[in-house]
């Protein structure tokens, strides 16, 4: 048996560092008392849903820039591969770890739309990040959320919450348009659209786990 010195414990399974203090464990390997708990999704599944999400994606931006290429503000439409990252990085994320993923991507939202906007207010303030890249960021992760929650079935109570939360930072590219602080509002409009769109189909599908989790949550 697989033993840490720093903590004088002994580890069963096939551990290679000591799950308490990280140190390298001594000693042989013994087999895990513990059953192998099978995935409950296919990554092949979950990854042909994302590449297939990510190829029209792209179609989508190319045919856009072709038919609209005589509006030169339309190219910023090539943006788009920020929208894909996102989705690619939200899916391996949720793939690789399996918890709290609508958390993560909460965070992952706030943390790259507040890079955009500040990268935009240091090269001058031309107002693309909040006219592209907050809402294909935020439209990107609704996106990835709804296919991690479907594809890999992920208890309603790991999600919920979370899930709605990231659908409410999707309709903060309405704010932009009502403040008219967007010259381009088509992004913001889908953005917004995908945030209402997932908030009904939360209400519909969950209703009662949400209502349950806001009441655990607010001790109500």
């Amino acid at each position: 048996m697989k033993r840490c010195e720093a903590c004088a414990v002994d580890v069963e399974g096939d551990w290679t560092r000591c799950p308490l203090c990280g140190e390298p464990l001594g000693g042989e390997a013994v087999r895990s008392p513990l059953p192998a708990v099978p995935l409950r999704f296919s990554r092949r599944r979950v990854l042909r849903a994302l590449f297939l999400t990510s190829l029209a994606a792209i179609l989508a931006s190319f045919l856009a820039q072709l038919l609209f290429s005589r509006f030169s503000d339309l190219g910023a439409l090539r943006s788009v591969w920020l929208g894909v990252a996102t989705l690619w990085l939200v899916v391996l994320m949720a793939v690789r770890k399996r918890r709290n993923v609508a958390k993560g991507t909460v965070y992952l939202v706030v943390l790259v739309g507040l890079v955009c906007v500040y990268w935009d207010y240091l090269t001058g303030w031309h107002g693309w990040s909040l006219a592209y890249a907050v809402p294909i960021v935020c439209g990107s992760s609704i996106l990835a959320l709804l296919i991690t929650v479907r594809l890999m079935r992920i208890e309603a109570g790991e999600h919920v919450l979370y899930s709605g939360l990231t659908a409410i930072l999707g309709l903060a590219p309405i704010v932009f348009l009502v403040f008219g602080w967007v010259q381009q509002p088509a992004p913001s409009a889908i953005c917004g659209a995908l945030g209402v769109v997932a908030l009904a189909l939360l209400q519909l599908t969950r209703g009662p786990e949400v209502r349950h989790e806001l009441a655990k949550r607010l001790h109500l």
